[in-house]
């Protein structure tokens, strides 16, 4: 689709922030007239049933290393300590004339989604990675890209084994 077809995402983090900045990626006046704010709640928003996984569930999951959770209070996005927001940007552009807006809802519905999910496994995976030094992250990233190459040498690699990973 070559000039066609673009999605492109920036991502701010701001520790103690409970999601009152205006405008976090300082975005033109322009863009924030056509933006669509998104929050998202990975305790309380809805996950489709084939996504739902017991132990990757807010209001389930305890962190042993940092004693947080679960998200059981329905305002906790106000009350929990420590707090960090994460502000997503995501242009999405599908020029094709007569099914543009069609699917440019179809692909921020989706993206939405992934945000969702992924958050809520970041959030639940918290006694995986916390604690790790750059060095732990570094050996992980490597091992991840060494069986995701080993992956892609077999064959195509289905979507639904990202999640082993």
């Amino acid at each position: 689709m070559k000039d066609h077809f673009s999605i492109v995402y920036e991502t701010l983090h701001v520790n103690g922030s409970r999601g009152e900045l205006e405008n976090a990626l300082k975005i033109s006046k322009e863009d924030l007239k056509k933006r669509n704010v998104i929050i998202i709640d990975i305790a309380n928003d809805k996950i489709s049933p084939k996504d739902y996984k017991q132990d990757e569930d807010p209001k389930l999951y305890h962190s042993e290393k940092t004693g947080r959770g679960p998200l059981t209070d329905p305002e906790w996005q106000k009350n929990v300590e420590p707090v960090m927001t994460c502000y997503k940007l995501v242009y999405i552009e599908f020029k094709w004339f007569g099914i543009q807006g069609k699917v440019e809802s179809f692909l921020a519905k989706t993206v939405q989604t992934l945000f969702t999910k992924f958050h809520r496994q970041l959030f639940c995976w918290t006694d995986k990675w916390y604690g790790m030094t750059i060095q732990d992250i570094r050996d992980l990233e490597a091992q991840t890209k060494e069986e995701l190459n080993a992956k892609r040498n077999e064959g195509e690699v289905p979507v639904s084994s990202l999640d082993d990973m």
